[in-house]
């Protein structure tokens, strides 16, 4: 947006706010997402010369509502125009419907700015002075609700959560995930399309679906810090523009939602997490295991801010996925060597996030964290009823591998360590596996 990184940072948390007030006064994500873009787009070019205004939220406000303003004069005008050319002579003005040039009626009005049906009914409403009082509101909470939408897959929300409310570009949405530009505008456009199809109001929802609609906010942002921290695919260990955008929203979400559990939980995991990654690469951005890392490197003052993050999650009602993960990151993040890691607690939380989820990826670290406690062979124990479920996923190998090297049986690790890194997009996951399936080659031969 521009080359000023405080303009950068300002813009882009005040992006969603001004998005939902527009949303809120005209309806339509994508009339108002335009609007909005070029509000943006305006003041990357306008502030560093002229400085930021005293109310850069009312500044681009204003600006957004004078694009989206002259956009619905000018498809009235057009269709004004098509009337004329289908018609000798315009049908008569509507007299109910007089402040509406040419008879426009309020539904088609709607239509033209994106469907009405995504309007608050609370629009337009105002103070005692008269003035709109939804001009204050901070809006982003309900925009997360809205991108994170249970009608939307994983991909789609993810997609429309960093393009509406992160404020990045498509292009460096694709660029992230690794697919071309367009690929990205037409996912983006279909979750949008998803979205007005579903008649979604642009409102926060009630009582009866806000846990659901909370648990897939929870579930996206989750999924951008992961594929940030540990990119699936690419030459790259980390997306570092993706977990930190995970972190900024998160953060964002707790300071809108102070007492919820699952909320500072996931902000606990994701900081605590987050604190390793200086560590996690070396000189030529090979991947260190975590019982490698050198912990002088990693980042204090985050993991200090996620372990009481982490502790206050624990005591805000009963502990879900997210704050026993965050209480597993808190463990490692507390041991000052590989060591002292307090593997009988982190095996104890991790049956209990195993019983709680089902999840067999987290029965996969319950098996190292009881190789670790019990020895290799408790681990491999473990690992024998994912054989159906995880069948062909490398990570169940890449952890078998782990095993059976612990275990000593040579041979076994290395067809696991190569078929694991086979089965891996990562360009540093797959060289890290093959260096470990050579090294156990040149130890057992």
């Amino acid at each position: 947006m521009s080359d000023h990184p405080g303009f950068e940072d300002l813009l882009r948390e005040l992006a969603p706010q001004v998005l939902g007030v527009i949303m809120r006064r005209f309806g339509g994500l994508d009339a108002a997402e335009d609007a909005v873009q070029e509000a943006l787009i305006a003041a990357a070019r306008t502030w560093p010369g002229d400085g930021v205004p005293g109310n850069p939220r009312g500044w681009l406000l204003q600006t957004a509502t004078r694009r989206m303003t002259d956009q619905i004069r000018s498809d009235q005008a057009r269709r004004r125009r098509e009337a004329r050319a289908v018609a000798a002579e315009p049908p008569p003005a509507d007299p109910g419907l007089a402040g509406f040039p040419g008879g426009m009626t309020a539904a088609g009005l709607a239509s033209m700015i994106g469907g009405a049906a995504g309007r608050d009914d609370t629009l337009g409403r105002t103070d005692g002075a008269g003035r709109d009082d939804t001009l204050d509101r901070d809006d982003t909470l309900i925009l997360l609700f809205m991108c994170c939408h249970p009608v939307l897959t994983p991909a789609s929300a993810i997609a429309l959560t960093l393009r509406a409310v992160g404020g990045l570009t498509t292009a460096e949405i694709a660029s992230a995930f690794l697919v071309p530009e367009a690929t990205m505008a037409q996912r983006i456009s279909r979750a949008k399309q998803r979205i007005k199809a579903s008649g979604v109001r642009f409102r926060m929802p009630g009582d009866e679906d806000r846990e659901e609609r909370l648990r897939s906010v929870l579930h996206v942002l989750y999924l951008i810090f992961n594929e940030g921290y540990a990119s699936s695919a690419g030459t790259r260990l980390h997306r570092q523009d993706l977990s930190g955008e995970a972190i900024r929203l998160t953060r964002m979400l707790h300071a809108l939602l102070p007492g919820d559990g699952p909320v500072a939980g996931l902000l606990a995991l994701m900081l605590l997490t987050e604190a390793r990654r200086p560590a996690r690469t070396g000189p030529e951005g090979e991947l260190v295991p975590l019982a490698e890392q050198d912990r002088a490197r990693w980042d204090r003052a985050l993991i200090e801010e996620g372990v009481a993050l982490a502790v206050a999650a624990m005591s805000q009602g009963p502990a879900g996925d997210y704050q026993l993960q965050a209480a597993i990151a808190a463990l490692h993040g507390e041991a000052a060597r590989a060591e002292d890691t307090d593997w009988p607690q982190i095996l104890a939380l991790y049956g209990l996030l195993e019983r709680l989820t089902g999840n067999p990826m987290v029965t996969l670290n319950r098996a190292v964290a009881a190789a670790m406690v019990h020895g290799a062979a408790a681990g491999l124990d473990l690992l024998r009823p994912l054989d159906e479920r995880l069948a062909g996923h490398y990570r169940l190998d890449a952890v078998r591998a782990h095993l059976l090297d612990m275990l000593g049986d040579g041979d076994a690790a290395i067809a696991h360590y190569r078929a694991a890194a086979h089965g891996t997009m990562s360009i540093p996951e797959r060289n890290y596996l093959i260096t470990k399936a050579a090294r156990v080659n040149r130890e057992f031969r």
